[in-house]
């Protein structure tokens, strides 16, 4: 489906093929001296006299630094603060672990399947029901709870659907991010029940002719959102250009913009302003959908309120569960998907949050101090990363090119290792690394997480040399301006080619 462009949405960066044969198009290496020369050439281009440089590259095997440069300025990451959180996720929980969400009866069962009081779904984070792994079908996402309801033996509910979201605490909204990242569709909004991250999509297609109205469609059921179609078609010759912009404190979306009469259809992202509501509407109509009637109405229980229960009348119908947590960490990884990274950060700090916590501590900051645990057990010096989020859509996290190195070199011995690196994009093969470093010296071999800001983009990840040399290398760039038609990530996929070029061997030099 083709996807519009929409103002303050994150570049993901989609290059054309001559930029990346350019990127491929250099010489290979065959001393440690030649390539430090090539790689500080690269940095001292006259372009890059206003932008700011972060790099280092370290063989796994030796140690050794094979090339600094301001390794310990703190820059702007961008999404390789995703590195962290699949780090912390595998490190604490470990790659078989599995998000459990329970579904409760209040209330006895009759012998005729009649359930006397109130359905409840305990959602504990997980960020595993979405159309990715679970394919366009969006009753599909709801087919293990209606399969434990029934084997259950509940054939109609005289009660109320509950979902209860108490588990995580704080803001649905992660620290330091910015409003066009919810109005652009960047990213979803927090809730221990979530729903195709929590992001529903609106379909826009040319009316007949113009003139007419574009025709509007939101594709997913029960997100309670109005569209107000705002659109015009126009000639054919005119440009495309479509926006949502959610209407402050309603749950209307004005659809603007134009469409060209001969223009394909093209979907766009919007925020559900209550995912956990959205989640319950759906359930309650995927039960419908099998027979299973919900008399009463959805309810939502969200921190610091308290779902009211009768334990002596409460019985536990069943868990739904997650894939493992390795292919959760590789599903949120490899797209660079932000809900996904932010609700295991929270889930983490929720798992790991002390007795004597209090209670006003958020999910993400226990999560945070989690992480900060997790660092200093991996040799990561504390002052080199500060964080307030997970996923890196945050402007003020910080970290740096050494810090980041010294991560990969711990997940490389870690014993999640090949989890971890089964989960990073992989050069012209999959994730945001697909259509980059396609090259025969870097397809399928620089495995590696993008992250792209505006005035911040990152690489940082593994590569084998020509020489078979297996190293660990960190590039940030940020506060570049690239000439029209160029994209950052250029600039950092041409260094990932030269250490794949490299033919020599560092440590016999």
């Amino acid at each position: 489906m083709k996807r519009f462009v929409v103002v303050g949405a994150i570049v993901l960066g989609v290059f054309s093929l001559a930029n990346l044969m350019r990127a491929q198009d250099l010489s290979a290496a065959y001393t440690l001296p030649q390539l430090q020369a090539q790689i500080a050439a690269q940095l001292a281009q006259p372009r890059f006299a206003g932008a700011l440089w972060g790099v280092k590259v370290v063989a796994l095997d030796s140690g050794q630094t094979i090339f600094a440069e301001h390794a310990d300025r703190l820059m702007t990451p961008a999404s390789n603060t995703k590195l962290y959180t699949a780090a912390l996720g595998l490190d604490q929980l470990g790659g078989d672990y599995r998000f459990e969400t329970p579904v409760y009866a209040f209330g006895k069962i009759g012998r005729n399947g009649t359930l006397r009081g109130d359905l409840c779904v305990v959602g504990q984070g997980d960020p595993s029901w979405n159309q990715r792994r679970l394919g366009t079908n969006f009753w599909a996402i709801f087919e293990p709870f209606v399969r434990v309801i029934i084997q259950a033996g509940v054939r109609r509910v005289n009660g109320d659907l509950l979902a209860d979201t108490t588990f995580f605490h704080g803001p649905p909204t992660g620290a330091g991010w910015q409003i066009d990242d919810l109005r652009a569709g960047n990213v979803g909004l927090l809730s221990a029940l979530s729903l195709n991250d929590n992001l529903a999509q609106v379909r826009v297609e040319p009316g007949a002719q113009p003139g007419w109205p574009c025709q509007v469609t939101l594709l997913q059921p029960g997100t309670g959102l109005v569209l107000s179609n705002l659109t015009t078609t126009v000639a054919r010759n005119l440009t495309p250009h479509i926006e949502l912009f959610p209407v402050p404190e309603t749950s209307v979306i004005d659809v603007l913009g134009q469409l060209p009469v001969n223009a394909d259809r093209g979907v766009l992202d919007v925020a559900v302003p209550r995912p956990a509501d959205w989640f319950a509407a759906g359930l309650k109509l995927a039960l419908a959908r099998s027979g299973v009637l919900v008399t009463g109405r959805v309810r939502v229980f969200s921190w610091p309120e308290t779902p009211g229960r009768d334990a002596r009348a409460t019985t536990k119908l069943g868990t739904v569960s997650s894939p493992p947590l390795r292919e959760v960490v590789a599903g949120f990884m490899k797209p660079s998907q932000n809900l996904e990274t932010d609700l295991l950060l929270a889930a983490v700090g929720e798992k790991l949050r002390p007795a004597d916590a209090p209670a006003w501590e958020s999910s993400a900051a226990s999560g945070l101090i989690a992480l900060t645990n997790f660092l200093a057990k991996a040799g990561v010096p504390a002052a080199e990363v500060s964080f307030n989020e997970g996923s890196g859509l945050s402007r003020d996290n910080l970290t740096t090119a050494s810090a980041t190195v010294a991560l990969l070199q711990f997940m490389a011995k870690h014993r999640e290792a090949e989890a971890f690196l089964a989960s990073l994009p992989v050069a012209g093969v999959d994730g945001t690394l697909k259509g980059r470093l396609r090259g025969p010296a870097t397809a399928g071999n620089v495995r590696a997480k993008t992250g792209t800001l505006h005035w911040a983009s990152a690489l940082s990840g593994y590569v084998t040399t020509a020489g078979g040399e297996r190293w660990a290398f960190c590039f940030m760039l940020n506060r570049f301006t690239p000439a029209p038609g160029h994209l950052t990530g250029e600039e950092l996929d041409s260094l990932a080619v030269l250490l794949a070029k490299f033919a020599g061997h560092p440590e016999k030099l």
